[in-house]
């Protein structure tokens, strides 16, 4: 287990620089002294639980913000790990990569198209967009009356509101990624 009082030393540093607060100013706004923030800091003292809520609420932060270690923030995902949505007889295989998150309104996805395969895509919510990605093969994107067309390391966007069809044009298996952004 990590020592408290590094872990707050470290989350209080990183919340007054992202705030671009001197010590004196997150001193004024905490009513925590100048000096025992700056032991804070540098871990010298063990602070209060009480010195901890003032900080947290002159920071605007949670106390939990304070007193965790952050969670990691990255995510390596192996495909192979993934179990693909299988469309057109095994044609198409979509792998969900990063699932919808409502902070971040969007989910990815690494699909594979066989030669002449396709995937047919129902309407999303008002407003959703895709971002495609080629890397490999042709792809041929039809929606509302339009052909979209795109290459090894093209990429299209459109709204997805609308019924949308991915078609392989290619004599090679298509290799793409999606992103669909869903707005509030």
């Amino acid at each position: 287990m990590d020592n408290i009082s590094a872990v707050v030393s470290e989350n209080l540093k990183l919340a007054r620089q992202k705030k671009r607060l001197s010590l004196d100013e997150l001193a004024k706004l905490t009513g925590v002294s100048k000096s025992m923030l700056g032991q804070i800091e540098r871990g010298d003292v063990n602070p209060t639980i009480s010195t901890l809520w003032k900080i947290a609420n002159g920071l605007k932060v949670s106390f939990t913000e304070l007193v965790t270690k952050p969670k990691i923030d990255y995510e390596v995902i192996d495909r192979k790990t993934r179990e693909p949505l299988i469309a057109d007889d095994g044609k198409c295989r979509n792998y969900p990569m990063f699932t919808f998150d409502s902070e971040r309104r969007f989910e990815t996805y690494y699909l594979e198209i066989d030669p002449d395969g396709r995937l047919e895509s129902t309407p999303h919510p008002d407003g959703t967009e895709e971002f495609i990605t080629v890397f490999s093969g042709e792809l041929v994107i039809a929606t509302n009356g339009e052909e979209l067309k795109a290459k090894d390391g093209d990429s299209i966007r459109f709204k997805a509101d609308q019924e949308h069809v991915y078609t392989n044009a290619s004599a090679d298996v298509c290799r793409l990624s999606m992103i669909i952004y869903y707005p509030n």
